[in-house]
């Protein structure tokens, strides 16, 4: 429409409106009546806009974009996704794991990286970080790590010293907090970071053979991070730095992209490996098994309705295909119940009829009702039935999985030759960074150590950092101990000014 012909407001219902200012009013200056039914729209409306936050990953954002095979892994998977030539539509979304909605991008914090592919067999989604490796390995310790990354009960505050007490009271975390403390704590942009499935997966080809596989998302715009200082300075600049970075580029034309590579490990060699391969704390090193091409990943459009689109998002790693099933990890295994439990808690059981989160292929399912309920359901309802109802194919899905026994038991993984919590972290310093990203590793540490940080959880993380690497422990304490007098020197330089200049003024 022109500005001679605008488009007519109108009421959610359709019915045109008569004013966009104006309050229905017995006379100009009278009392509002209850008949403005728009305007009791309008309030009420606004009085429910806020669904509730993600309890971890409150905030990010995200963009469509496609996923085209560019090498033949179908010697591996059976997944029409993976075969080659294919082409699918995908949703991704990145955010932080610690902060609220509203909370500064460049926070040290892991990345999210979660995609959901449209695929010719229904939806495929997977959770992953911006990290090869998490803190747990297992899910009875993960509501209580993220209340420890969140706020205090008493001031509402978040709290150096209780991140570190979990850490420290938790030793299979020290690989994810090296990753954590290190340059790619604080991606420069969600395009120069990689992301991982972190979690091992199950592949099956068309003859029922099985591999275990982990994903790789490598960034083709090359890995940049910002330094504590860059970041500290950049959250104070512009708080969605991230969001708006990554929307401002392919809304130029400057897409983004990845290049996914997978490791694959032959079903039986589990059995024997030298560590646990379904430990989410750990690596599998790559001289074992490298990576092989599988395709590309790019994003090409822009969200046009943030809170239908992203906000409304629901990623869940139970959302599986012919051809990829979970593995024994037990995070992977509790998240296959967590991630969809919590979006029926937070958008209601039928989240996945909003058309974000709807396949691309047709549904035939007996979920029935519920809050929100938007597609017809006919009879019949149950199942089963001889009314001509869809039935399920046991004959071409059958199930995929693996053997287990043993007694029931509480405890932790049975010992694998090098199942330490140590190990990995201490390669990863020693053999991975070089003596400068050593020095910022320390820098950063010793930084968050000053912010709070109890004396005896201080010792703990001494003892902590040593374990990981006797010389990395040893400069980290020393440099607290040196550090522990001192004020915030950036807190200082900026209150200076405003001092001077009100004494100036008296």
């Amino acid at each position: 429409m022109t500005d001679n012909h605008p488009i007519p407001t109108t009421t959610d219902a359709g019915t045109p409106v008569e004013s966009d200012e104006h309050s229905l009013t017995v006379g100009p200056d009278g009392p509002i009546l209850l008949q403005d039914h728009y305007l009791i729209e309008q309030m009420a409306n606004f009085n429910r806009e806020r669904i509730p936050e993600r309890q971890p990953h409150a905030k990010g954002g995200g963009a469509f974009g496609h996923f085209e095979v560019t090498q033949d892994v179908s010697a591996y998977t059976k997944a029409a996704v993976f075969q080659p030539g294919a082409r699918t539509d995908t949703l991704i979304r990145f955010s932080t794991v610690a902060g609220e909605r509203g909370s500064p991008d460049t926070w040290r914090d892991p990345r999210g990286f979660s995609l959901k592919f449209y695929t010719s067999e229904g939806n495929y989604d997977m959770v992953g970080n911006d990290t090869p490796v998490f803190f747990l390995r297992d899910p009875l310790k993960f509501q209580h790590f993220i209340r420890s990354q969140k706020r205090r009960a008493d001031n509402n505050l978040r709290d150096h010293d209780m991140q570190w007490d979990f850490w420290t009271l938790s030793p299979e975390s020290a690989h994810q907090v090296t990753w954590l403390m290190g340059d790619r704590g604080i991606p420069r942009t969600w395009r120069h970071m990689n992301g991982y499935s972190s979690h091992t997966y199950m592949w099956v080809n068309a003859a029922g053979e099985r591999f275990w596989v982990k994903y790789h998302f490598k960034t083709d715009q090359g890995i940049e991070f910002f330094t504590q200082d860059e970041g500290d300075q950049m959250a104070s600049a512009d708080t969605d730095y991230h969001q708006r970075d990554l929307y401002d580029h392919i809304e130029r034309g400057d897409y983004p992209s990845w290049t996914l590579k997978m490791q694959i490990m032959p079903f039986e060699e589990a059995r024997t490996y030298r560590f646990n391969p379904f430990d989410l704390t750990k690596v599998w090193p790559h001289g074992d098994y490298p990576l092989h091409e599988v395709g590309r990943l790019t994003l090409d459009r822009n969200p046009t309705d943030y809170h239908t689109e992203i906000e409304q998002a629901a990623f869940e790693p139970n959302n599986l295909v012919p051809g990829v099933t979970l593995s024994p990890d037990k995070m992977l295994l509790a998240r296959g119940f967590s991630y969809a439990d919590a979006h029926r808690a937070r958008l209601g059981v039928n989240y996945k009829q909003i058309p974000v989160n709807a396949p691309r292929v047709p549904v035939h399912s007996y979920s029935k009702d519920g809050v929100m309920r938007v597609v017809n359901v006919h009879d019949p309802v149950y199942a089963p039935n001889s009314k001509g109802g869809p039935r399920a194919d046991s004959e071409h899905y059958k199930p995929v999985g693996w053997h287990a026994d043993g007694d029931m038991v509480r405890s932790a993984y049975t010992p694998h030759e090098q199942d330490d919590d140590w190990g990995q972290a201490g390669t990863l310093v020693r053999e991975v960074m070089d003596d400068a990203a050593r020095g910022r590793l320390v820098s950063n540490i010793v930084g968050h150590l000053l912010n709070g940080v109890t004396e005896p959880v201080l010792q703990r993380a001494f003892e902590y950092w040593s374990n990981v690497d006797k010389d990395l422990g040893g400069k980290i304490e020393a440099g607290v101990r040196a550090k522990a007098g001192e004020k915030d020197p950036k807190a200082a330089e900026q209150a200076n000014p405003a001092r001077e200049s009100m004494q100036a003024k008296a």
